[in-house]
């Protein structure tokens, strides 16, 4: 992904959010309820999940957020990219949330810059392709480290590599087992991918290289 400037702020807000995801929905959720809670200015606008059956849609479905299934099986990756981005350009997304999505994802040119990933460990450290879910929890407590986390990070053509937005640490403890680490490291999660999308749609987010700047809000 080539360098960014600062992340221009939404000027008619709320922000406009297209969240992917392939599994049971659960950080969708945490952010269609922090929107009627008031808690974070945007608006999901679309959501499409990369299987039939999976939980997100249910979801979506209750809040009157249009949903699509869009299966990369058979698909050529020009039809793909058009399959997964014509909705999301219909809907006028300002940003695109990878919200447990786990395809890899084409990056059109209209969408540098515009897609973030929240993922459940401290990268780079396990990340990369089959590092989700109960892999990443396990793999930490197997290596023994003393801390874990999630990321928010800008996503482009590698998984788990963009730009690092920001991050939030949680303890492994002695006694962990996948299940218990990934109970905290979700928490963390549902704080900071909000976080992330309120910084970018205030246009307080500056990549430089591989880093990502946080800017004061009142800075020019």
């Amino acid at each position: 992904m080539p360098d960014a400037p600062r992340t221009p702020p939404i000027t008619e807000p709320p922000i406009r959010l297209a969240v992917l995801a392939s599994g049971s929905g659960s950080t969708l959720q945490n952010l269609l309820d922090r929107i009627a809670e008031g808690r974070l200015i945007a608006s999901v606008v679309q959501v499409i999940v990369s299987k039939p059956g999976a939980g997100a849609i249910q979801r979506a479905e209750r809040a009157g957020v249009p949903v699509a299934v869009v299966r990369k099986l058979d698909l050529t990756p020009e039809a793909y990219e058009a399959a997964l981005f014509g909705p999301i350009r219909d809907s006028k997304a300002d940003l695109v949330v990878l919200a447990g999505f786990l395809s890899l994802l084409p990056i059109p040119k209209d969408y540098e810059g515009k897609i973030i990933n929240v993922h459940p460990a401290l990268l780079p450290s396990f990340g990369g392709k089959g590092f989700h879910g109960e892999a990443v929890h396990r793999s930490a407590i197997d290596l023994g480290v003393k801390v874990s986390g999630c990321t928010v990070h800008f996503v482009d053509e590698h998984y788990d590599n963009g730009p690092i937005i920001l991050q939030r640490t949680v303890a492994v403890l002695d006694d962990d087992t996948p299940a218990t680490l990934a109970a905290r490291v979700q928490a963390a999660e549902r704080q900071a991918l909000p976080e992330a999308i309120a910084l970018y749609a205030e246009g307080r987010l500056l990549t430089e290289g591989r880093r990502v700047r946080q800017l004061n809000p009142l800075r020019e």
